[in-house]
């Protein structure tokens, strides 16, 4: 049995030559064994042999649309190896700028709510509450704590003196009074210092305590003063005189001590 063609008309070996020429050139380098059977249309005997011819002569270089063509260069049947890369350069190294110790922190900004197109609503500043009508409710209060306090006095021998004899005598003063300016206004202002937070710990806890204690105090004395009235006694007991007689040193060395907790740093 004799080998199929490949081909109806075969062709020799030298005439298949420079079309393996002409496909070495457009590719640059040797085309392989299975190239030259696909696009020769030859078998593998043939292909070895136009390889092999390949191989032992130089390829012509390959065409160039414009300017001079290059001078052949020697093929091998080896792969060719392709040229690196030009190295590239680093650029400038940036250092960043130093950050000072004491510097804030970097705040991610926070998103803007996206406005409702449909609503033509705007926010408007909190306004602070009204206080007048504190005031309203305070005159009654004030008038039945300063009767009760002056009749509170009277009854336990708070009364008229003359502060400077021989230089004004005419000078008179109920020491009566005394006792609600020094017990209500210490309570109201210890009162506002608890509650205000501007103060140092140790000034806010005295605050707190004290103003509690006056206010108890007050509401004793306007019980005290009406029970008596109510029994009809004129001079109120010795305890009670006693207490009350003490209210205004109370009263002075509180504030003293107040008032130095409040300018402390403590």
């Amino acid at each position: 049995m004799t080998a199929p063609t490949l081909s109806a008309y075969p062709k020799p070996i030298e005439d298949l030559v420079p079309a393996a020429r002409d496909l070495a050139a457009q590719l640059g380098t040797v085309p392989s064994r299975n190239r030259i059977k696909k696009e020769l249309h030859v078998g593998g005997p043939k292909a070895d042999a136009i390889l092999a011819e390949l191989t032992r002569t130089p390829l012509p270089a390959p065409p160039v649309d414009n300017g001079p063509a290059p001078e052949p260069a020697e093929q091998t049947a080896g792969p060719v190896e392709p040229t690196p890369p030009a190295p590239i350069e680093p650029g400038p190294v940036v250092d960043p700028p130093p950050v000072a110790d004491d510097a804030p922190p970097a705040v991610d900004p926070q998103p803007t709510p996206a406005e409702d197109p449909g609503t033509n609503i705007t926010s408007s500043p909190a306004r602070p509450a009204v206080v007048w009508p504190v005031v309203l409710l305070a005159l009654p209060a004030f008038v039945a704590v300063w009767s009760g306090w002056v009749g509170l006095g009277g009854l336990t021998g708070f009364g008229v003196v003359h502060p400077l004899p021989g230089i004004w005598d005419s000078l008179s003063l109920d020491t009566a009074i005394t006792l609600p300016i020094g017990v209500e206004t210490y309570g109201a202002y210890a009162l506002y210092v608890w509650l205000s937070g501007r103060v140092p710990p140790r000034a806010r806890c005295f605050a707190k305590w004290s103003a509690i204690a006056s206010l108890l105090v007050g509401a004793l004395g306007q019980v005290a003063y009406h029970l008596l009235v109510a029994a009809g006694v004129t001079a109120a007991p010795w305890w009670i005189t006693t207490l009350v007689a003490c209210l205004p040193v109370a009263v002075l060395g509180m504030g003293a001590a107040l008032a130095h907790l409040v300018r402390s740093r403590d």
